[in-house]
């Protein structure tokens, strides 16, 4: 008496059910990163034992990173072009605060451009530090 089986029966594994698993994570874990790091320029910033969170409403981030670059709202601008691309802003938002994103081995006359177009401007200007830990 012969008890085997004649034909061997083939060994499949079902993904579609995986498929929509792994879109739903991937589309999670894309809007995940950019609402918890809203800089796109990466910095190491000071740190300080007294600073504190932000609560302007109507801000634009101005950061300058190790090689001395300008951004204004994550573009790209030339020092010398601090001024003009502010006072756009400043158009629409009269009462605004500039928040500056300074890496931690800038030197301070770097850091002073964005100082003077915050007071020829005649706006509020905060320096944006990492808490101590």
């Amino acid at each position: 008496m012969n008890l085997r089986k004649r034909t061997k029966g083939s060994v499949e594994v079902h993904t579609s059910a995986l498929n929509d698993i792994m879109f739903f994570l991937m589309l999670f874990f894309l809007l995940a990163s950019a609402v918890v790091n809203p800089q796109v320029v990466k910095l190491l910033l000071p740190q300080s034992s007294s600073g504190q969170q932000s609560t302007a409403k109507k801000a634009v981030t101005v950061t300058i990173d190790e090689n001395l670059k300008y951004f204004v709202d994550k573009k790209p601008t030339p020092a010398d072009q601090l001024l003009p691309a502010i006072e756009t802003f400043q158009k629409l938002a009269p009462d605004m605060t500039i928040i500056l994103y300074v890496a931690k081995n800038v030197p301070a006359e770097n850091i002073m451009v964005a100082y003077d177009v915050a007071n020829k401007l005649k706006l509020k200007l905060v320096l944006a530090v990492e808490p101590k830990k």
